[in-house]
């Protein structure tokens, strides 16, 4: 595999399932030193052992993104482990899902500091970090199809998945002048453990399968592919912009 990241540290948030896992992967496979970033009750070993049979290196780095001091924490840990900072993927984030008059306040809240201020405050954090290191850099920002779709129980989550596709946009128009791009990926349906209640249910999958256009489900490594994509020099003049990437299903859906 190409070495896109050889001699660069990257940090990645929600790093021990998922589209989070399948990037630190794709990362540290392309040379890229990577911080598995998990929650304090989590164990990033699956990660790590994925990392090693890669041919890859990491370590993992605890932060509960529901705490600012853990995440400003987290990003000066990374740093200094790797000697620097170049590249972020915020994906950590939590998904609940309930109808709109069953979310209470106290859900409401927990969606935003987690999927929303949780993403500001690792962006940001590294930003200071890139700059203060004076060599630029790249974030991805994992939002999601529910930026642009509604869903009858993911509410107050399409409302944090549109305010992170917007941050991505701001924060690469302020970070440009210091060489540092940011970009989000927005996901359709991918095979994830956040997504695992909707494969239990037949309706539910025949439903997309019919409406995406090459009628399937992402594999976790598909959605690694574009957010590296984004990070790598190939995207050297791509900023402030988000890569919907739902197999065609937005065309389809049923508004």
């Amino acid at each position: 595999m190409e070495r896109r990241f050889a001699g660069k540290v990257a940090l990645v948030t929600g790093a021990t399932t998922g589209i989070g896992q399948a990037t630190a992967v794709r990362l540290a496979a392309e040379g890229a030193l990577v911080g598995v970033n998990h929650r304090p009750a989590d164990d990033p070993g699956e990660t790590l052992r994925r990392i090693g049979e890669a041919g890859g290196e990491g370590f993992g780095v605890v932060a509960d993104m529901r705490d600012p001091a853990q995440v400003t924490a987290m990003v000066q840990t990374v740093a200094e482990h790797g000697g620097r900072l170049d590249y972020v993927v915020s994906n950590a984030a939590i998904n609940p899902f309930m109808t709109w008059d069953e979310t209470s306040i106290e859900d409401f809240d927990a969606l935003f500091e987690t999927n929303v201020r949780g993403t500001w405050v690792v962006c940001t954090e590294a930003a200071k970090q890139m700059i203060r290191e004076g060599h630029g850099g790249a974030i991805c920002c994992v939002s999601s199809i529910s930026a642009h779709v509604g869903a009858p129980y993911q509410t107050a989550y399409c409302g944090t998945k549109g305010a992170i596709s917007m941050l991505a946009k701001a924060l690469g128009c302020n970070l440009g002048p210091h060489g540092i791009r940011v970009n989000a990926v927005e996901p359709g349906w991918v095979l994830t453990p956040m997504s695992a209640s909707m494969m239990e249910d037949p309706a539910a999958v025949k439903y997309y399968t019919d409406r995406i256009a090459i009628s399937r489900a992402a594999r976790p490594e598909e959605l690694a592919g574009a957010i590296t994509y984004t990070l790598s020099d190939d995207a050297s003049y791509v900023t402030c912009a988000t890569l919907l990437v739902d197999g065609g299903f937005i065309v389809n859906a049923e508004l």
